[in-house]
C-alpha cells in the first residue's frame, strides 16, 4: 500500500499519468480543488475533477457543486453506478448498509471511480489535512498513486475554512450536518437525523420508509415470518424515529435547539469549533480522494 503514495515533488516522474481529484461536496475536497487551482495552476490544467453521484445526495450538495464548478472554471465530471439505491438494496437482500457492511460505498462510490480511471496510470489528489490521523480511500491498484497536498504543505482545519471563506463559502448543509454524503447516511448522529427531519422532511420520510419495509424469511415451522431489527434499521441504536425522539429529549434537557441556536454566533463560526468525525467514522472513504 505504501508504494501507492507519492509526494508532490515526484509528480514529474509520471509524465503520462492522468490527474484526478474527487469532490465529495464536503469542505476538505472542495478546498483542495481551490488550493490546487490557486497554488498549482499547471496541475489544475491537467486535473479531472469528478463527483460520484449516488442519486441520494442533498440538494445543498448539488447547489454547492455548481458554485464550485463555476469557481474552478472546469467541469466537475459526474460519475454514477448506473443504478439507484433501491436496485443495490435489492441486490443485497434488503439489508441496509452499515459501518460493518459498507456495500453502498463499494458499489456506488468506489466501483464507478475505478471504472472511470480503468487501467490508466493515475495520480489521485486526496484532501486529508496535516492535522488528521487518517488516510482516506487509497486504491490497491498499482496504477493509482495517491498524493496528499495538504499534508505536505502543512495545511490544517483553520486553513481549509479560510480557503472556502475567501472563495465559494461553506456548504449550507453544515448548518445542521457534519458530513457530506447521502441523506440517509448511517453514520449520522441523532441530532443530524433530527436536522434531516426538520430541513428535509420528505427525505426523512423516505429514509423512514426504507426501515418500515416488510421483510420476511421462511421458517420451516411457521412459513413466511416478518423480520426486523439491526440490519433493517439505519442505526444499531434503533429506528430513526427512536433516534429523533432521543435527540428531541436531549434538546429539551439541555435547552438546545439544534437547527436554530439562540446565539449571536454565526453557524460558520460554530462549525469551526466542532470536532471532526472520528477517523473510523468516515461515511464514504472515496469522498476523501
Amino acid at each position: 500500500m505504501a508504494d501507492n503514495k507519492m509526494s508532490m515533488s515526484s509528480l514529474s516522474d509520471l509524465k503520462d499519468a492522468r490527474h484526478v481529484l474527487g469532490i465529495s461536496g464536503g469542505k476538505d475536497s472542495a478546498a483542495l480543488a481551490i488550493y490546487i487551482k490557486d497554488q498549482y495552476p499547471d496541475i489544475h490544467k491537467k486535473v479531472e475533477y469528478f463527483f460520484t453521484d449516488t442519486g441520494a445526495e442533498l440538494k445543498e450538495i448539488y447547489d454547492f457543486l455548481d458554485k464550485l464548478e463555476a469557481h474552478l472554471g472546469k467541469e466537475i465530471i459526474r460519475l454514477s453506478s448506473g443504478k439507484d439505491f433501491d436496485y443495490w438494496l435489492t441486490m443485497h437482500n434488503e439489508y441496509l448498509p452499515s459501518a460493518q457492511q459498507r456495500w453502498c460505498t463499494r458499489m456506488m462510490k468506489i466501483k464507478p471511480f475505478e471504472e472511470f480511471v480503468g487501467d490508466d496510470l493515475v495520480v489521485s489528489y486526496i484532501g486529508i489535512r496535516a492535522d488528521e490521523n487518517r488516510e482516506g480511500y487509497i486504491s490497491k491498484k498499482d496504477t493509482i498513486k495517491a498524493v496528499f497536498p495538504f499534508i505536505e504543505d502543512g495545511l490544517v482545519r483553520d486553513d481549509i475554512f479560510q480557503i472556502l471563506e475567501d472563495s465559494v463559502g461553506i456548504p449550507e448543509y453544515y448548518k445542521w450536518r457534519s458530513r457530506s454524503g447521502c441523506y440517509f447516511c448511517f453514520f449520522q448522529r441523532q441530532d443530524e437525523w433530527l436536522g434531516l427531519k426538520r430541513n428535509h422532511p420528505e427525505l426523512f420520510e423516505k429514509a423512514r420508509q426504507f426501515e418500515r419495509r416488510v421483510r420476511t424469511k421462511y421458517d420451516w415451522k411457521d412459513g413466511e415470518i416478518p423480520i426486523n431489527g439491526h440490519g433493517y434499521t439505519w442505526s444499531s441504536q434503533g429506528s430513526i424515529d427512536e433516534l429523533v425522539a432521543k435527540a428531541e429529549k436531549r434538546e429539551k434537557e439541555l435547552g438546545i435547539i439544534a437547527t436554530n441556536k439562540k446565539s449571536s454566533e454565526k453557524w460558520q463560526e460554530t462549525l469551526k469549533t466542532m470536532m471532526d468525525d472520528d477517523p473510523e467514522d468516515q461515511a464514504c472513504l472515496v469522498c476523501s480522494l
